[in-house]
């Protein structure tokens, strides 16, 4: 490699001189950015190898700079240190977010209880009507638990106030603006336009069964109806809080009773909808209690969005840094070697780790800056910060790997899944249109037979568990008798899927990562550079206890403080 490095260029064939920093560099001092041009003139065997090792230092590891340079590996630390408060946070979130949806869980169960004439714990779509004295009877029967709630109710249930008045239960029928069913003559007349006419009850409306009766009959059309729609509106404070040193808060339970008879094939489907609303309490006030915990959380908040900035700060100035390089490096191996460097060897420059933590770091500050609004009881959005924190904290812990790949034993596996990782998106992507065609075709063809397969998505649910070993046999089972053809299509389907991906699809995927484990580990007992950038800085035999890794401009480039500077 010295030989070849040792080789002068005609000054014909470099490029423009790269200014006072390049002539530096001819010295043998660095040279930061990456605006110039490396030329022949310049590249004395010195420079080149002061830029050899200047890329050696980029890609060592923390541990391998510090050794290289007595740097501090103040970035690592900070990862580290996230790891534990991220993942504290994440948990006090979870257990508030428990609690709440607990809480609203029990709330509709509730209502389902109390307001459905003979609930059982029925499963979703298993609670039916089949008469019209039973639709009847059912919707007379919600006025009257509604108006005796307070009486009957174990919770702290209270009606809504509109204008100081209590708020109304209201019964909408939905129906087709004009209709004629006679399914006799085979004939019917229908405009699709839906309609809808509502009647309202107001607490503490006191009436008797048969003035009940009267309000309630008010013409449903079977013929038409669509669906009949109760609303009603309940306030409630979930107390149970106060157990873990939080505020309650108040509830809003707008809750819709629904008797949906969009199919009209005489069964009339009845569940209960909730939609919840949170908001602060007016006037609250609990013994013992002080503001000394809340503002521990925000103070603790605050320390995470700070965490997170900073490390937000430092990856990106790695990015930055390592673009820069990348330039360089291809300006250097044009001007030295006149060739092209691969995009493969210029991402190497581009750490994935630091775009991961970036990601991460930046779902960290938006959640956290949710979570500060729900604890001041500013915002209620707690589906969002759950998924914010959530992946933010995957991305925290997936991130781990890269540390453990600093041992040999772990970053043979880490080297395995990234060079793996291009050949099994094209392989997934490759079964995918087999699955799909599967997918599709069970659908259509067993649906009608099968309820795993009544709709597209429990299609592609039910042979992604096939694929995994589960309900084989019950999926064989319950199949409805629909005819030869159709049994002997679904043996035929079933069979041919489950054999092509468990014992074809799934062996050659785990060939796929077998193989380019072999080679890999082949590639680090050979020890063999792989690409051009590799080899090049592979020529530098400096370790990085000798001590020719210092330079005289190594802090020129922190973005924070001398401080912060890990290399």
């Amino acid at each position: 490699m010295r030989s070849e490095q040792t080789q002068t260029r005609s000054p014909t064939q470099g490029l423009r001189v790269m200014g006072d920093r390049l002539a530096s560099r001819a010295a043998g001092r660095r040279v930061n950015g990456h605006g110039g041009r490396w030329s022949a003139p310049a590249l004395q065997p010195e420079a080149v190898e002061d830029f050899r090792r200047r890329l050696k230092y980029f890609f060592m590891n923390p541990c391998e700079k510090h050794r290289a340079r007595g740097h501090k590996p103040w970035k690592l630390m900070l990862q580290i240190l996230k790891i534990g408060i991220i993942t504290a946070q994440l948990v006090t979130f979870g257990l508030s977010n428990e609690m709440m949806v607990t809480f609203k869980e029990e709330n509709l169960m509730t209502f389902r209880h109390v307001f459905l004439k003979g609930y059982k714990d029925h499963r979703i779509g298993g609670y039916a009507l089949y008469t019209r004295a039973d639709v009847y009877d059912h919707v007379s029967y919600i006025i009257h638990r509604f108006i005796n709630l307070q009486k009957l109710a174990v919770g702290n249930l209270a009606y809504a106030r509109v204008d100081g008045k209590y708020g109304p239960l209201s019964v909408c029928q939905e129906l087709y603006r004009n209709g004629t069913v006679d399914p006799g003559n085979d004939t019917f007349d229908i405009d699709p336009l839906i309609d809808e006419e509502c009647v309202s009850f107001y607490p503490p409306q006191r009436l008797d069964d048969d003035s009940l009766a009267t309000h309630v009959n008010f013409s449903l059309d079977f013929q038409r109806l669509v669906s009949v729609n109760i609303y009603l509106t309940l306030k409630t404070i979930n107390l149970q809080t106060v157990r873990h040193h939080e505020l309650p808060d108040c509830y809003d339970f707008h809750a819709t009773i629904k008797f949906d008879n969009r199919a009209h094939s005489g069964r009339i489907k009845v569940d209960v909808e909730n939609d919840v609303r949170m908001h602060e309490c007016r006037d609250w006030n609990v013994e013992g209690a002080s503001g000394k915990s809340d503002f521990l959380l925000l103070l603790f908040d605050s320390v995470v969005i700070l965490a997170c900035f900073l490390s937000l700060l430092l990856c990106s100035r790695s990015v930055v840094n390592g673009i820069q390089l990348q330039f360089e490096f291809n300006t250097f191996f044009h001007a030295y070697y006149n060739k092209v460097v691969s995009w493969s060897d210029r991402m190497e420059f581009v750490s994935g780790w630091n775009i991961l933590i970036i990601v991460s770091d930046t779902l960290t500050i938006a959640g956290s800056a949710l979570k500060i609004g729900i604890q001041t009881k500013y915002l209620t959005n707690y589906d969002v910060c759950s998924i914010l924190l959530g992946t933010a904290t995957m991305l925290v812990w997936v991130g781990v790997i890269r540390y453990l790949g600093f041992f040999k034993k772990y970053n043979i596996l880490i080297l395995t899944v990234t060079a793996a990782f291009p050949n099994v998106i094209r392989f997934c992507c490759c079964a995918a249109m087999i699955y799909l065609g599967y997918c599709f075709c069970g659908w259509i063809v067993l649906g009608p037979h099968h309820d795993k397969f009544r709709t597209l998505d429990k299609a592609t649910e039910c042979l992604f568990s096939l694929i995994n070993g589960d309900d084989v046999y019950i999926t064989f089972q319950k199949i409805r008798h629909g005819g030869n053809m159709v049994w002997l299509f679904s043996r035929l389907y079933l069979y041919s899927f489950i054999a092509l991906f468990i014992y074809m699809v799934l062996s050659l995927f785990i060939a796929l990562i077998t193989d380019t484990y072999e080679t890999i580990k082949r590639q680090q007992q050979d020890r063999v550079p792989v690409s051009q950038l590799q080899a090049f800085v592979a020529g530098c035999r400096d370790l990085p206890k000798s001590g020719r890794y210092h330079t005289g401009e190594e802090a020129a480039g922190c973005c924070l403080s001398s401080c912060l500077c890990f290399g």
